[in-house]
């Protein structure tokens, strides 16, 4: 039923592939609001072509959050594809230039996450459009600071996404696919930042100090013990602190990234966080906590089930591999339209591995396959109760 649909991907897929490597060419950390709004220009001049209507969010500090989409026009509701284009990675990290290539693989910063994602989604709305289908509005969301929970812009990314996301009957995140699954419920995310405060000496007065590094480490081995992967962990992974070898410190930051899955969870790692930041080892020292983000988990809904089920049916008619239900230990953006009640899957972008790692890969293969999925349900959304 979508070989049509499907011919016409393949078509166009060299030229997306192409595509995706120049945008992860452009290095797009979240705090490089130059690098991550050209990388969202490039997407509005790719889809000029597509009769398409074009809303930017500018923001001041985060990259502009672009919302292209296409059949506005349509009379039935939206259906909404969504990623983000910001990356993890220091300038630099994977060299000059930054994308590699293989015959099977393309290694850079986002291509698996998340600009893989977006460009497959991309091209299943040109794919869409060259065929003629207009039956629904199509809606390509772009995130510009979801490595960062959307921080930088003070969640005005989020209320963005979901405002374009209001009324559609589905919603598509794109983050990186794992063969044959789809995600239907996710952990929260709960950042800190703990500062903790001693008594510099000279080293060899040490016993007169407070060593702000040694009240940190007790702090940090206690909060590390949080390790279940059905329930609550935690992983300090920046820690800064100390001015000179021969100097007790008076001074140690670091910082926490803690995974949940409901309210309960929450509130009961909020009152261990204030415990551990309360009990000192070392009575000279004490130390002070900041809550930097927070992002609500993606909670399994009837609602997401009842459309993956649709998805599913989908694929058969298509002779596609059917998607089994997979929770992940990560977050994403699709927390939040889960919360409104919008119908949303995730996890629909490229396969490949290693993300948020200087080896980050997908398949090449992959970047159609992604595109197939996407545009298939989109085509045959209103075929299938």
């Amino acid at each position: 039923m979508c070989d049509k649909l499907f011919k016409t991907i393949e078509l166009l897929e060299n030229e997306y592939l192409d595509f995706l490597e120049e945008v992860c060419n452009i290095e797009s950390k979240t705090s490089n609001k130059k690098g991550v709004d050209l990388v969202g220009e490039k997407f509005i001049n790719k889809a000029n072509n597509l009769n398409c209507e074009i809303k930017v969010l500018k923001n001041d500090i985060a990259g502009n959050a672009i919302c292209i989409t296409i059949n506005k026009e349509a009379n039935k509701k939206p259906i909404c594809i969504s990623g983000h284009i910001d990356t993890v990675f220091n300038e630099g990290a994977f060299g000059y230039p930054p994308v590699k290539r293989d015959s099977e693989k393309m290694y850079g910063p986002g291509v698996m996450d998340c600009k893989g994602g977006v460009v497959a989604g991309l091209l299943a709305m040109t794919a869409l459009s060259r065929i003629g289908y207009n039956k629904r509005p199509i809606k390509l969301i772009l995130q510009s600071d979801e490595e960062l929970n959307s921080a930088p812009s003070d969640k005005k990314t989020i209320e963005f996404m979901c405002e374009m996301a209001k009324d559609a009957d589905a919603f598509i995140n794109l983050e990186s696919y794992i063969k044959d699954t789809a995600v239907l419920t996710r952990k929260g995310i709960l950042k800190y930042y703990f500062e903790v405060f001693g008594k510099a000496v000279h080293a060899s007065q040490c016993f007169n100090g407070a060593n702000a590094i040694t009240e940190a480490a007790h702090k940090i081995i206690e909060l590390e013990k949080m390790k279940d992967p059905n329930g609550l962990t935690c992983s300090c992974g920046v820690i800064n602190g100390g001015t000179a070898t021969n100097a007790v410190a008076d001074y140690c930051s670091f910082y926490t990234d803690v995974r949940f899955s409901n309210d309960d969870e929450l509130n009961l790692v909020k009152k261990k966080i204030n415990e551990i930041a309360q009990n000192n080892v070392d009575p000279n020292c004490y130390c002070k906590i900041t809550e930097c983000s927070i992002r609500p988990p993606m909670q399994y809904s009837i609602t997401n089930k009842n459309l993956l089920d649709k998805i599913n049916r989908i694929y058969k008619k298509c002779k596609m591999p059917i998607l089994k239900e997979r929770k992940s230990l990560g977050g994403s953006d699709a927390a939040y339209i889960t919360q409104f009640n919008i119908p949303c899957v995730d996890c629909f972008g490229t396969e490949g591995d290693n993300i948020h790692s200087i080896s980050e890969f997908i398949y090449l293969k992959s970047l159609k396959e992604s595109a197939k999925r996407i545009a298939s349900v989109i085509y045959l959304f209103d075929e299938e109760n």
